[in-house]
């Protein structure tokens, strides 16, 4: 039996427009377009196909707009500025603790499957990276601009990490699911369960991972910055 490789096309779409930066809607609409004509489809059952997803879906831009505007109103009315001076308030806290805490939390809730208490725009960009240039702002003084987009990028793996193995633990979980059936399918008969505990090993392994990271982000800042010591309190007032 001869399989067919070329569906696998759209992967390639993928790889090639996110690398070149290009709009990711239009990659993905392309890719999905590339994948039905490889399939082989004809382009009115791609269209098809896609217009009967859209109508599916066509409340979820609803659903995500609705939270996005709560969260830039309590933005406008000062809830990154709270968060900062909240965490600024802790003189233990350092951003590599910081960071730590909230993984534990992050992999923990979705290991339980409350996925959507964290998430870049209702949690890291209000909420995790302004409290962690608070915590680097009261260890270290003004924050420049580099290290305040470090501190974003760090907030924004955190929680990716902590998501994504955390949620393979969740016995509901899509991944669980699909693995499950495919086994099935196969002629492998496994408990969800059991794929879901096999999960427990990975997330503690990540969790150690990462946070060893953000043990030697602390280090690391330590080194550029002075530990303890203020970057207006160094000459030239830059930290070097």
């Amino acid at each position: 039996m001869t399989v067919n490789l070329w569906p696998m096309i759209g992967v390639a779409v993928l790889i090639a427009g996110f690398l070149l930066r290009f709009n990711p809607m239009l990659v993905v609409a392309i890719a999905a377009v590339a994948t039905g004509l490889a399939a082989p489809h004809t382009a009115v059952e791609v269209l098809a196909v896609i217009g009967t997803g859209f109508v599916k879906t066509r409340n979820l831009p609803l659903i995500i707009l609705l939270p996005l505007a709560v969260i830039g109103l309590l933005e406008r009315h000062g809830l990154r500025e709270r968060a900062q001076a909240w965490i600024a308030g802790i003189r233990s806290a350092t951003v590599g603790r910081l960071f730590i805490v909230y993984l534990f939390a992050r992999e923990l809730t979705a290991a339980v499957g409350l996925t959507g208490l964290g998430g870049h725009p209702q949690m890291v960009r209000p909420l995790l990276a302004p409290m962690a240039e608070g915590a680097a702002k009261t260890r270290y003084g003004d924050v420049p601009e580099a290290l305040r987009e470090r501190l974003r990028a760090f907030a924004a793996a955190t929680d990716n990490v902590g998501l994504f193995f955390g949620e393979d633990i969740f016995v509901a979980f899509g991944a669980i699911v699909l693995m499950v059936t495919f086994l099935h399918e196969a002629g492998i008969d496994v408990a969800p369960l059991h794929v879901a505990v096999w999960g427990i090993p990975t997330a503690i392994c990540a969790f150690l991972i990462h946070g060893f990271r953000m043990w030697r982000l602390d280090r690391r800042l330590d080194r550029e910055f002075g530990a303890g010591a203020r970057i207006n309190d160094l000459p030239n007032g830059d930290g070097k």
